[in-house]
């Protein structure tokens, strides 16, 4: 593959719902144009883009896949993003690096879930758009009613869409287009360009005024030349077009059979011709020395590259994916990276087809490459000049909101636990992890059940390190409601030297602080110096729990009697002895669990308002209060953690996808009796099965 100047490249993000055709579209482009031999399947795993075998066996896209394919003297670096939910992480990664979208929606399903977050997500960052009607060769493919879905939903959010094509036939019978801009038909693929069929010409001429009338408002001039002169030239209506497409006042609609290739000739056209280049695009703005820098897309400027992906691979090494907004980059260059403040040398740089490495030169602004084995690069970095310091903010991520609690298979697999989940989390920016102090687990988040389960299965194929997951244990607080006191004495001979002590105390429940420990002794019946092992053993209780296994807080320990021997008395017994004392006042000062009660943020379409009111009933929901927002509304209310921890799944269920949530931390609220006896039940055995262990 040739090097290519700023001007020639154009980097679009390919997005839709799940099964809308993405990752075909690619196979036929590059099919088209001639980089393949044949159409790859996904049924088989022979594509370009789904080449990760967790994808070949799942048989949808998981990762975002960069696919540069040559046209017309250009390159249109495609970036295939995954349409599931779980993995919308990945698709704000390609979105963020990509200068316009082109929207896939499915002619029979029309307007779906994802359709509907990838075109939210290109509007928040103010790209450019295409729509593109694909799969039009299926059995029940309607053009007007998917064009109508797309239409109602874009009047919505206030944009507006306007037909750069007409299909030849549909379903079964699609064979064609007629290219508006053009007035020709492009049949097949798009090697044989035609006249208009005459029974079509009225129709075609009625979509091709519309089109110039959006046009015209990019360019004045050119409204008043067509009703002139009766036409356009191409260039002169591409002019106006691209400046519509541009500022998003038009998204033109396109159309597609990406499994039998039809409808790509035209397709590639627009993207060279109406979509923006690195150039063109809205300048990036990145974090210099004095303050906020915009960046000029040029070799000429001070380089400023964003490093959107890296994958980890036992056999390929690290490689890491990334986008130059600025400058350029020379093969075995050594570039900065400014947040590591480390010095990487660029000595396997490449462009990257899929798995396929192709080895490169130079990079220029705006292009989009691959570099493998850096030693300290991770994703969401940036590489500039060391003299001239640039840090380019990665985009902003949903929150993780589904958890699960993760165990090593074996004992091997534990000692790798650690380095594998912070590599994973490394990879996907939507995927963390963390210790538990209170439950004392090991917590992975992600958005979803099926994300979760690829990272688990990329720990297995990527890592070789097993790993099992179950609900996670939810952070209760162990806490008192009044006064307890307690009196324990413990002794024990055998031979030798024994052990003796007893301790006297009172509790009381106190939240200026989470734990104070004062003494009321008076003579000579206990020592002071005892007092460090009271407090000390007290401390481990409140750690892992007086009657739950939970941590206990915001208690004052009074140790006001005791008694101590001569010889038998040691620090170990009064530790046991504070520590056992500690527990029977627990059980007489009224002990409650506490729950964390999340404040959460449910937007939910109106049709589904009902169904998701009933269940937060269920789910122990105190409704705070509703807000309008962007056609949905927001239910905020107060609901307990242990209710919350399935919602991602649940939500979606309960909303046809369209629901969503955030949620966080509000305050400690009492566990109801009914629900606290279980856990303690479950505690005890618990512990009982460890002793017999």
């Amino acid at each position: 593959m040739k090097e290519y100047n700023t001007d020639l490249i154009r980097n679009v993000a390919l997005v839709a719902h799940g099964s809308a055709g993405k990752t075909m579209l690619t196979e036929a482009f590059l099919h088209f144009t001639g980089a393949t031999t044949r159409l790859g399947k996904i049924e088989d795993g022979t594509t370009a883009s789904d080449y990760d075998e967790e994808e070949a066996r799942r048989k949808f896209s998981i990762h975002t896949t960069l696919v540069p394919v040559e046209y017309r003297e250009h390159k249109i670096n495609v970036l295939d993003a995954p349409g599931f939910t779980d993995f919308v992480g990945d698709m704000i990664s390609a979105l963020s690096v990509a200068d316009a979208a082109i929207v896939l929606v499915d002619a029979v399903a029309g307007v779906e879930v994802g359709t509907e977050l990838a075109w939210r997500t290109a509007t928040e960052m103010g790209l450019p758009r295409i729509l593109v009607i694909n799969r039009m060769d299926r059995e029940n493919a309607n053009f007007e009613r998917a064009y109508a879905a797309a239409d109602e939903f874009l009047h919505a959010s206030g944009g507006r869409l306007v037909k750069a094509q007409l299909p030849i036939g549909e379903k079964h019978d699609f064979k064609g287009v007629i290219d508006l801009i053009s007035m020709k038909a492009f049949m097949a693929d798009g090697k044989t360009v035609t006249e208009i069929p005459d029974d079509m010409k009225e129709a075609a001429d009625k979509a091709h005024f519309a089109l110039v009338e959006a046009a015209a408002e990019g360019e004045d001039s050119l409204l008043e030349k067509y009703l002139e002169q009766g036409s356009l030239t191409n260039e002169e209506l591409i002019l106006g077009l691209l400046d519509v497409v541009h500022s998003g006042a038009f998204v033109p609609v396109f159309l597609t059979a990406g499994g039998h290739e039809i409808g790509i000739a035209s397709l590639l056209n627009a993207i060279v011709d109406l979509l923006p280049s690195p150039a063109q695009a809205d300048a990036k703005v990145a974090q210099g020395k004095d303050g906020e820098e915009k960046l000029i897309c040029s070799d000429a400027s001070p380089l400023a590259a964003y490093i959107w992906k890296t994958t980890a691979d036992p056999f390929v090494g690290k490689m890491t994916y990334f986008r130059i907004y600025s400058g350029s980059i020379q093969a075995d260059a050594h570039v900065w990276n400014q947040p590591r403040g480390a010095d990487e040398r660029m000595s396997g740089l490449h462009f990257q087809r899929g798995k396929e490495q192709i080895p490169a030169k130079v990079l220029h602004a705006g292009d989009i490459g691959s570099v493998s084995k850096l030693a300290v690069t991770h994703t969401g970095d940036t590489f500039c000049d060391k003299g001239h310091a640039l840090t380019i903010a990665p985009p902003k991520f949903p929150a993780a909101l589904y958890q699960v609690a993760i165990h090593p298979k074996s004992s091997a697999d534990a000692a790798k636990i650690s380095p594998t989940l912070t590599k994973l989390c490394e990879e996907d920016l939507t995927l963390s992890w963390h210790n538990e102090p209170s439950t004392h687990q090991t917590i992975l988040r992600g958005m979803g059940d099926q994300h979760i389960d690829a990272a688990v299965h990329r720990a297995q194929s990527k890592f070789q390190v097993g790993l099992l997951t179950e609900l996670p244990r939810v952070p209760y607080r162990e806490g008192i409601t009044r006064k307890g006191s307690g009196m324990y004495r413990h002794k024990k001979q055998s031979g030798g030297a024994g052990q003796f002590g007893e301790v006297h105390l009172r509790i009381e429940p106190q939240h200026e602080s989470d734990f104070e420990f004062t003494d009321e002794l008076v003579g000579m019946s206990l020592s002071k110096s005892f007092l460090a092992p009271i407090e000390k053993g007290i401390r481990t209780t409140l750690e892992h729990g007086a009657f739950a296994g939970y941590p206990m807080s915001n208690v004052r320990v009074i140790v006001y009697d005791g008694k101590e021997h001569p010889v038998d008395s040691k620090p170990v017994a009064f530790e046991i002895a504070g520590r056992e004392a500690f527990k029977i006042a627990v059980a007489e000062a009224g002990p409650v669990l506490f729950e964390p009660i999340m404040k959460v943020h449910i937007s939910v379409p109106d049709a589904h308002m009902g169904d998701v009111m009933s269940d937060l009933n269920v789910r122990r929901g105190r409704v705070q209060g509703t807000e309008a927002e962007r056609g949905m509304t927001v239910v905020v209310a107060h609901v307990p953690l242990a209710e919350m921890l399935k919602y991602t799944t649940q939500v979606r269920s309960l909303t046809g996808g369209r629901g969503y949530f955030a949620m966080e931390f509000d305050h400690y609220d009492t566990v109801p009796q009914h629900l606290t006896a279980p856990i303690v039940e479950a505690h005890k055995k618990e512990m009982e099965l460890k002793k017999e262990e």
